[in-house]
């Protein structure tokens, strides 16, 4: 029998509701790898890791600029991925036609998706008149990640995890 898993919300509303449990420190990293790789060795041995937590502090945003946006690659990033979005419309309708008409409704759908792409990646990057001419991906960066787990619990994370 599975035992199910808890999702992020309900354990942010379980902890919201009860009082702070009382931590221990067992590491500081510079790197979140360095962190996810202590916890991930914890749980190999057996260790219950849902009493863990990693603690990024220092935190700041950081964007990635990837390239230049011009028309003309929005227009064709919208025209790849509305054709993905037609091409599941046409598998989902295609099922429903017989003989070899499926494969005209995916084409169909396809293409007709692809051109409204086309035409809605252009107009939503005309339409920044150039505030805004490169493509980016954000994320957030620590400047370290600290490893905490319950008091209650410290003694066995540091005897499987080899650390005084």
């Amino acid at each position: 029998m599975s035992r199910p898993t808890a999702t992020f919300a309900s354990v942010a509303a379980q902890e919201a509701a009860s009082p702070p449990r009382p931590q221990h420190l067992l590491g500081v990293f510079p790197t979140y790898a360095g962190a996810e790789e202590v916890v991930d060795r914890l749980s190999d041995k057996g260790f219950l890791v849902e009493h863990m937590r990693i603690v990024g502090n220092g935190l700041r945003s950081v964007e990635y600029v990837t390239g230049r946006m011009t028309t003309r690659r929005a227009a064709q990033a919208g025209a790849a991925s509305g054709a993905w979005f037609g091409m599941l419309f046409g598998l989902l309708f295609g099922m429903f036609s017989t003989g070899t008409s499926w494969l005209v409704v995916l084409l169909a759908s396809t293409t007709v998706g692809a051109a409204w792409g086309t035409a809605f990646g252009f107009l939503a990057q005309y339409a920044t008149r150039g505030r805004r001419d490169f493509a980016s991906v954000k994320g957030l960066q620590a400047d370290e990640y600290a490893v905490y787990v319950d008091s209650k619990r410290a003694d066995e994370a540091i005897r499987l995890s080899g650390r005084l």
